[in-house]
């Protein structure tokens, strides 16, 4: 009896354990391999939380290997997922204000993007987050330009006539109005589009411009620099009630964390963007520079485009806007 009791109590202490690391572990997805600032930032976060001890782990599920990319946003809220890098406008459909995230002209340049993370504009959009069960540990935007086949895009003007290819229904309004045709595809597709006649000019981030190496095919880039019309919000969020369930130690660990990977994935952004003026420059690409008046032709298009469709589709989209636009 006393061999039985104790392997009973050996039998119960594994439960026990197996049951505890499992409560510890968290499941953060993404869709991005694992050389990808996105990433960087996953495993920033997962690193420090475990040089913390504080018996809490993060798995990284990368390369879109646990959800669908566009897919991560449900399971999230419903406490399937615990966490995820995710472009918050592929939520859209769940929660249209959150194409605001993905708007034209909205952003100027990084600085810009970090103050409207701090702002009213983005508690505003934390609040309905909120009320999907889903909260933000890292804010974080990444910029984009345009390139041109036979010349470079800088002002709407240069898009007349052109089968072009945008990143965003927002973009593609806005392109439109400023007198292009759209052909829409993936940005894994552009290089190809670009080979075959397909496309004559293409909008995309600065990382997908050079992981594709959309450089090959073009005459000009006009990069994200002093100002930009391509700037997508990519948080890395998390299941607020599963962030709720964690003791007050694990809390701290996972929020000095975030401090640390919203931190580097500002300076990274920044800095993707100047690496890719270096690579297109070096394939012999024509640098173009997007000006002040140039960016605001851009937005006076969208105001007339993009931004009065968001405002027609969604109930306080006018609210939303102009937090947006009142941040400087």
């Amino acid at each position: 009896m006393r061999i039985t009791g104790l392997k009973m109590a050996l039998f119960a202490s594994l439960i026990s354990t197996e049951i505890t690391a499992q409560a510890t572990e968290l499941r953060l997805s993404h869709q991005w391999s694992n050389k990808d600032v996105r990433h960087e930032v996953a495993q920033i976060v997962a690193d420090e939380v475990a040089a913390a001890n504080v018996d809490l782990e993060i798995k990284i599920f990368g390369s879109k290997s646990l959800f669908k990319p566009r897919e991560q946003y449900k399971p999230l809220s419903r406490g399937q997922l615990d966490m995820t890098v995710f472009p918050l406008s592929y939520a859209g459909g769940q929660q249209p204000a959150y194409n605001l995230t993905l708007m034209p002209g909205l952003v100027k340049n990084h600085d810009h993007a970090a103050r409207l993370s701090e702002s009213d504009f983005m508690t505003a959009l934390e609040e309905k987050m909120a009320a999907d069960d889903v909260m933000v540990l890292v804010h974080g935007y990444l910029a984009g330009g345009f390139v041109g086949k036979e010349k470079c895009v800088t002002k709407p003007d240069d898009v007349k006539g052109l089968q072009t290819r945008a990143a965003g229904k927002a973009f593609e309004q806005m392109l439109v109005g400023a007198g292009a045709s759209i052909a829409s595809m993936a940005s894994s597709e552009i290089y190809n589009a670009m080979q075959t006649g397909v496309l004559n000019a293409a909008n995309t981030s600065s990382s997908s411009f050079v992981s594709y190496r959309i450089y090959e095919q073009v005459k000009c880039y006009t990069p994200a620099g002093d100002v930009a019309l391509w700037f997508m919000y990519q948080p890395l969020l998390m299941n607020k009630s599963t962030f709720e369930g964690l003791n007050a130690e694990q809390q701290t660990a996972l929020l000095d964390a975030s401090k640390k990977a919203q931190d580097y994935y500002l300076s990274e952004a920044k800095k993707q963007d100047a690496a890719s003026v270096d690579v297109f420059r070096e394939a012999g690409v024509e640098i173009a520079e997007m000006t002040s008046d140039d960016f605001e032709a851009w937005r006076a298009i969208a105001q007339e485009t993009s931004y009065k469709a968001f405002i027609d589709e969604v109930p306080d989209g006018q609210a939303l806007l102009d937090m947006a636009l009142a941040v400087e």
